[in-house]
């Protein structure tokens, strides 16, 4: 019996045809360039990357991953997005970037090979766009050594969210391609939570981020209405 994988092919495809733009920083990823750094900081001031073998699920183009390898961790990141993928590695080529690479691959089927391996598993900006957000999260804490780090970042599922990253960031301020995100997908900070400790992971830190249309700025805060991280622990 084959067993299915855990991804939307329209999901696949969507980002396929945007990936050659993925290095682009007025593109459509734009944003995403513009929230590395804030979410990279985070990330390291918890977890000190430098020397730690770390894992991205769903690492698209590369973005955080490059950075990671750049801050002197040991990065693999895995994708279904073959195209993507292939970004991704042009660009460590093209910049030299250190220790990283790159393989196609679900995080369930990588938890099967490569089981309690990484000191450090992100998984950023991904699991609103999956069939089975939970079973991404039991996968991606089996990945994880006992004591290890895993981190989410996705959007809840809030009146205020709809407005502020549907209507306003892919239909207002064009700041994402229109249809990134669907509603019914988003997923809400309890919900996440639940997630996280039916898979043996301990939430240690919430944040939120903001987007202030004026400024074109973001800052990490106590708002998790909207965007939100997860810093979780594996016992």
């Amino acid at each position: 019996m084959t067993q299915s994988v855990n991804a939307d092919p329209a999901e696949l495809a969507k980002f396929s045809d945007l990936a050659h733009r993925w290095w682009d920083q007025g593109s459509e990823f734009r944003p995403l360039h513009e929230i590395n750094p804030l979410r990279l900081a985070w990330i390291d001031s918890l977890a000190a990357l430098a020397g730690r073998r770390v894992l991205d699920v769903g690492c698209g183009g590369g973005i955080l991953a490059d950075a990671m390898a750049r801050k002197g961790a040991e990065v693999l990141g895995i994708d279904l997005a073959d195209k993507a993928l292939k970004v991704a590695q042009l660009h460590a080529l093209e910049a030299e970037t250190p220790n990283i690479e790159y393989r196609a691959c679900s995080a369930e089927a990588l938890a099967a090979e490569r089981p309690g391996q990484f000191d450090v598993v992100t998984c950023m900006e991904m699991l609103e766009h999956v069939p089975d957000p939970a079973s991404v999260v039991r996968a991606c804490a089996a990945l994880a050594k006992p004591g290890g780090w895993v981190f989410f970042s996705t959007i809840n599922r809030s009146p205020k969210a709809f407005l502020f990253a549907i209507v306003g960031a892919e239909y207002l301020l064009n700041l994402l391609p229109r249809g990134t995100h669907e509603y019914a997908k988003l997923i809400r900070p309890f919900e996440l939570a639940g997630y996280c400790r039916d898979a043996g992971l301990e939430l240690t830190e919430t944040r939120g981020m903001e987007y202030n249309p004026l400024t074109r700025r973001y800052r990490l805060s106590g708002d998790t209405s909207v965007n939100y991280l997860f810093a979780t622990r594996k016992a």
